[in-house]
């Protein structure tokens, strides 16, 4: 087993270096995008439950559910579990529409790279322009995967936040 992740340690290092620093950036932001992804799918399976039996429960003790004055504190009770059901989707989105960037951004800095080699050695010497090809190409590459690879669950956090808080809000019963 340590062999294997070894080799698998190796295949992601020579991928980093062929892409250049600007695949560390986008690692980076990977990583915090599917972290907020996970934690919100947790939130959404477990403890957003809770909060919204509190809010059945608080709702239902009240004796009075008809005024003005009620219907405010259904409304408050609906907007706090729908705003912590909100927590982090724009983050999310954020990270899922600056990944393409920080490839385009890689793009850029590898082309700079194909053009100082030709500046230098002229436009004869295909095989130093490869490297910058590689810098420029792999990190547009690692951006767009990244930013799909988000794109579905942000998505679907979205939608699943819009029928949570709409099932709250029926289940919140009037009196008339």
């Amino acid at each position: 087993m340590p062999e294997f992740i070894s080799v698998i340690y190796e295949y992601i290092r020579d991928f980093m270096e062929l892409g250049g620093p600007v695949l560390y950036l986008i690692a980076a932001l990977l990583i915090i995008m599917w972290f907020m992804i996970i934690e919100r799918i947790f939130y959404i399976r477990g403890a957003h439950k809770q909060a919204v039996r509190s809010a059945i429960e608080e709702w239902e003790s009240r004796k009075e559910r008809s005024s003005w004055a009620a219907h405010q504190v259904r409304e408050q009770l609906v907007s706090n579990v729908g705003s912590k059901l909100k927590e982090n989707l724009s983050m999310i989105q954020a990270c899922v529409a600056l990944a393409p960037l920080f490839g385009l951004l890689g793009t850029v800095t590898g082309m700079i790279e194909v053009f100082q080699v030709m500046a230098i050695t002229g436009t004869s010497n295909a095989r130093a322009m490869a490297g910058g090809v590689s810098r420029a190409t792999v990190p547009t590459m690692a951006g767009m995967v990244a930013a799909l690879s988000g794109l579905f669950l942000s998505f679907w956090l979205q939608r699943k936040t819009e029928t949570e808080r709409e099932l709250l809000d029926e289940n919140l019963t009037l009196d008339h």
